[in-house]
């Protein structure tokens, strides 16, 4: 509140500054609607590239890199890296790599404005942009609607740069900024800070680089006061960072944090080799043959050199950096549960203590674990899989994914409860005086135990292809994964009824029932699989994804039928010799 007052009382006792301060408006809008339009291509191909880019440092970084300066939205790249760090599709240390990159991306924006922007008459680009853009943004189909905010974020931002030159243009006729030139580090320091000012005002560097620029065409910025005003942005944008990183979940906190430790490393080299990078931009504009005068290049120049020495400083410590952003952002969501509930030494005192027990244990694992687990992998909330919504209902409302950490959720919510279960069970077997049945009993909670966490490692697997097939464009794929998901969705609501059922005769009988059912329909989506590869409707790498992933689906609901046999049917395995 405070800003936007000071931001308008600034404006009323200088009108000047209007054309200005509309033109960065313009361009922020323009970025905004810039980055809506890529979204729309980032389900597909986008997510598609990165995903498989990032098992080398190199190609993380690289890729970070051109894909940032392309769509011109580090912000967007750095949404999906925390969503593919949470759903296990690529490493934290791969996902630094990509925000490394998308931080050297991000300096294309300043070879933008000083290289085209601030040369050509840019207004006469941004209107048929514009036209295009907004006719293109009001089609139905989904690819030209982005197209159409991707032409017109272009043409707002063109334009914005537009205002903000004609602006300082009429600006200096009535005020010079270089009067308020200071030289030395003290000039340094001071406009270092204006820089992270700006930025955490206008939440983009980008914008603010370019407002740096235009003041720089214009003549109302000294060159060396652009120079520590440009560090300044990079600074800037990791406390927007940051506070954006307080509402997501510890991958996003991870990753902002490295932002953080990544620009505050560069910008400490920058600030205390400032000369000499000065220098050598100098000799490089000289090789690239730049105008000494020509400022607005040699600071974008100046832009990227320091930041690529940023990655060059940061790139191989990355795994230590890792190590390090792991230690200091714990994830402590789902501690409540890392410990047992009904296992204790009192209930090792007798066969029908530690027996209930370990029923009581492995049940509340499974409800509150491997279940949340499981729909969750599949973009699925549990709560609609408990309700009485159609299942082919629920799938087209469950549609957007599902930010998860399956590896993550295992080591703190499965591992250590698995790995106790275990040593009770083995202690009951060992040290109680059990009959034949008890140590039946106790052996076939063990084997539960062990599906589920084998179920957990299937849905892992199937979990990488939903990400990426459950938004393909092609609607026989996306089908294909749909059904799977509808598949298990009908075998949890089947076990969440069972064990709510009365007669454990009649759990037994629909387990055995369902069993079967899964089995023939297994074989009716095999041919149907085989049907789309020969009819060429669905490509090589798709068919062996959907050939995989259907044993995979197989496997995973036999082990989910027998985990509910063996904990809700009270019944020998349905499964073993038959």
């Amino acid at each position: 509140m405070f800003v936007l007052i000071l931001l308008g009382t600034t404006l009323f006792l200088n009108p000047n500054l209007k054309t200005i301060a509309a033109g960065v408006a313009v361009l922020l809008f323009g970025m905004i609607t810039l980055e809506d339009g890529f979204k729309v291509f980032a389900k597909g191909p986008l997510k598609s590239v990165l995903r498989k880019a990032t098992d080398k440092l190199y190609k993380s970084i690289s890729l970070g890199a051109i894909v940032t300066a392309i769509i011109q939205s580090s912000s967007l790249v750095s949404v999906i890296t925390i969503s593919f760090i949470s759903a296990g599709l690529i490493s934290l240390a791969g996902g630094i790599g990509l925000i490394f990159g998308a931080n050297l991306g991000t300096t294309a924006t300043a070879w933008l404005v000083a290289g085209f922007g601030l040369k050509v008459k840019i207004s006469s680009l941004a209107m048929p942009m514009l036209i295009f853009g907004i006719i293109f943004s009001f089609q139905k189909k989904g690819s030209l609607k982005g197209f159409g905010n991707i032409l017109t974020g272009l043409g707002f931002f063109f334009l914005g740069i537009h205002f903000m030159k004609e602006g300082f243009d009429v600006f200096s006729e009535f005020f010079d900024l270089t009067d308020y030139a200071i030289s030395g580090y003290l000039g340094v320091v001071i406009y270092t800070g204006i820089g992270i000012l700006i930025t955490t005002i206008l939440q983009s560097s980008s914008a603010s680089l370019a407002l740096i620029l235009t003041a720089v065409s214009a003549g109302q910025i000294e060159y060396q006061n652009a120079l520590a005003l440009a560090i300044g942005t990079n600074i800037g944008t990791t406390i927007t960072a940051l506070i954006g990183s307080l509402g997501t979940n510890v991958s996003g906190k991870r990753l902002a944090l490295a932002h953080l430790i990544f620009n505050l490393i560069t910008a400490v080299i920058a600030l205390t080799f400032l000369n000499p990078l000065s220098a050598l931009v100098d000799y490089l504009s000289g090789l690239l043959h730049i105008k000494q005068e020509d400022y607005t290049l040699k600071l974008a120049l100046f832009h990227t050199v320091f930041n690529l020495l940023g990655v060059i400083v940061m790139a191989p410590l990355i795994k230590k950096l890792e190590s390090l952003l792991i230690f200091l952002v714990k994830d402590h969501r789902i501690k409540d549960i890392d410990e047992p509930k009904f296992l204790n030494k009192s209930a090792l005192e007798f066969p029908e203590t530690a027996i209930s027990s370990l029923e009581k244990e492995t049940k509340y694992l499974f409800d509150n674990a491997i279940y949340e687990i499981v729909a969750h992998a599949l973009n699925i909330h549990r709560t609609d899989i408990t309700s009485e919504m159609k299942s082919k209902a629920l799938i087209k409302k469950s549609q957007a994914e599902i930010d998860i950490d399956i590896r993550d959720l295992y080591v703190h919510k499965v591992k250590s409860i698995y790995g106790k279960i275990l040593e009770f069970a083995t202690m009951a077997q060992s040290e109680l005086n059990l009959s034949k049945e008890q140590h039946q009993r106790i052996s076939e909670i063990k084997i539960a135990n062990r599906k589920m966490v084998e179920v957990i490692r299937d849905v892992k697997e199937l979990r990488r292809n939903i990400s990426v097939y459950t938004y393909a464009d092609n609607k026989y794929i996306n089908s294909e994964y749909n059904n799977f998901r509808r598949t298990v969705v009908k075998v949890l609501r089947a076990i969440n009824r069972f064990k709510l059922a009365d007669s454990s005769e009649y759990r037994f009988e629909h387990l055995l029932q369902m069993r079967n059912q899964a089995r023939e329909k297994s074989l009716a989506d095999n041919d149907h699989i085989n049907e789309l590869i020969r009819k060429n409707l669905i490509t090589t790498d798709m068919a062996s994804s959907l050939v995989n992933d259907h044993d995979n689906v197989d496997d995973m609901i036999e082990k989910l039928i027998e985990v509910g046999s063996l904990l809700y049917g009270e019944k020998d395995s349905i499964l073993e010799g038959s």
